[in-house]
């Protein structure tokens, strides 16, 4: 029996081949069960390229906005490595280990940082004012950056972010080094100045191409729609099923970053595509 993932199956294909013609991609992963694979530990992982709209997110640029799921069992870190072969552009993601193994370059996304400093204030406590708030501050130095330049080309935000934001984060840098051997061992406030100091180059990155956004909160979002299944579908039967899912969560999701009703797309394209299969 020809399934909607069949017919669908060479368009997702050619979208994968549109994505790795990119000069930068952003990667979020998460596990997903699938009652088939037993006990194997399985991901969904989401490869995003361009903006959330139609309108686009980087002036005059042509990046087509493209979001991408593909499903793994039993890969871990390997899948990205796997999915981007071929790939050796810029690879915006998160601390995940797994991603050392593809072949890109890696950029940082600074909300993780942020977010790990904004963890250690809620021990610190709302009402003192520490090390954790001097973190926070200059991160929004950081970001306030990043809004001024939003509406600039790639081209003019980059001599802007050297000048500016790379100041900033050798301040930044120098405070973590210093902080480090000063505050508890296994503290919230040392997990966040391990985690940014371990990061610190990939944190970097944004500044060196101006096509590179100091986060992409996109992959984040793009990836909610299987974390929140986990507690709605709660799983996928079998692995086809799951790969059928990565190509139908692909088409809409991309339809819908073009700015298209991904009712209307879908029937379209269910009454043009001829199967080849």
């Amino acid at each position: 029996m020809i399934t909607c993932a069949d017919l669908l199956t060479p368009l997702y294909d050619r979208l994968h081949e549109l994505i790795l013609s990119q000069p930068v991609i952003a990667a979020d992963e998460t596990t997903l069960k699938v009652v088939s694979e037993n006990k194997a530990k399985c991901y969904m992982w989401v490869y995003i390229s361009g903006a959330d709209s139609s309108e686009g997110a980087l002036p005059n640029t042509d990046i087509p906005n493209t979001v991408l799921y593909d499903y793994q069992s039993n890969c871990a870190g390997q899948c990205a490595g796997d999915y981007l072969q071929g790939y050796s552009s810029y690879l915006q993601v998160d601390g995940y280990a797994g991603y050392q193994k593809t072949q890109d370059t890696l950029a940082g996304r600074w909300a993780h940082a942020r977010r790990k400093f904004v963890e250690a204030k809620i021990v610190q406590g709302k009402q003192s004012s520490g090390r954790a708030d001097w973190a926070m501050n200059h991160i929004q130095k950081l970001y306030r950056i990043e809004t001024q330049i939003k509406a600039s080309t790639t081209e003019e935000q980059q001599p802007i972010k050297q000048e500016k934001s790379t100041i900033l984060l050798k301040q930044s840098e120098a405070w973590l080094v210093k902080s480090e051997p000063q505050v508890l061992a296994k503290s919230k406030l040392s997990e966040a100045i391990t985690y940014s100091l371990n990061q610190w180059d990939k944190l970097n990155k944004y500044t060196q191409n101006g096509q590179l956004s100091i986060d992409d909160y996109r992959a984040e979002r793009a990836i909610k729609p299987f974390v929140i299944g986990r507690k709605n579908w709660l799983f996928s039967q079998t692995a086809k099923g799951a790969k059928a899912s990565a190509i139908l969560y692909s088409i809409i999701e991309t339809s819908k970053a073009n700015g298209l009703t991904p009712f209307d797309y879908m029937r379209h394209l269910l009454e043009h595509i001829t199967y080849t299969g």
